[in-house]
């Protein structure tokens, strides 16, 4: 009876140091987690700004189109200076709102999948990583090179982009019936092409 008794307290005795062992680990983890989301705390509200950005950034685009073809030009700087007032006040009152939301989240979405896919010593070596030397200098020269790089494209590319997109308006003004921007000649569209030829006679033996 003794021996049945001094064995099922070793049992539990070892379920008891697992289960502590196992709650050290996954606060360990959460630890480790939560330190990479403060490393990457930046990237996350660089997304929220983007989030922001984009739809004024476009909106600002069709509006600069729309200027050089309806306003005109002793106009086009004080209605771009209004715009760009506009636009300013957007983001200043939403990009708060969507940082405090991204924050928020981050640990829910990124936190969870890092704890879940990636193991304790992956996560010591991820935090390593981002906190190495190398990496705050890489993260300090990334928008230099991402920026001159697209510079670079931009530049060699608009040659050859640029007669394509100036095709693509004319043919979509065809279709929805608009006359061509001032300056420009009309694209043909389908109505406007010469009827087909017909097929030649065969020869008469």
């Amino acid at each position: 009876m003794m021996r049945r008794a001094t064995i099922w307290l070793g049992g539990a005795c070892v379920a008891i140091g697992l289960a502590a062992g196992a709650t050290a680990q996954s606060s360990t983890k959460k630890e480790l987690v939560q330190r990479v989301l403060q490393l990457q705390q930046t990237e996350i509200e660089n997304v929220a700004r983007g989030l922001v950005e984009r739809p004024a950034a476009q909106m600002m685009q069709e509006a600069g189109i729309a200027m050089q073809r309806q306003v005109p030009p002793d106009k086009r700087e004080a209605m771009g200076k209004a715009i760009e007032a506009e636009v300013k006040k957007y983001i200043d009152e939403s990009y708060p709102l969507v940082r405090e939301r991204a924050l928020r989240l981050a640990p829910t979405t990124i936190g969870a999948v890092l704890e879940e896919k990636m193991s304790e010593d992956e996560l010591k070596q991820l935090v390593a990583w981002l906190e190495s030397p190398v990496n705050k200098k890489y993260q300090q020269i990334g928008p230099d090179m991402r920026n001159a790089f697209i510079q670079k494209l931009l530049n060699d590319a608009r040659p050859v982009v640029d007669p394509k997109v100036q095709a693509l308006d004319g043919r979509i003004r065809v279709v929805l019936g608009l006359p061509p921007p001032p300056g420009v000649s009309s694209v043909p569209g389908p109505a406007s092409l010469p009827p087909p030829k017909p097929p030649a006679k065969a020869a008469s033996r």
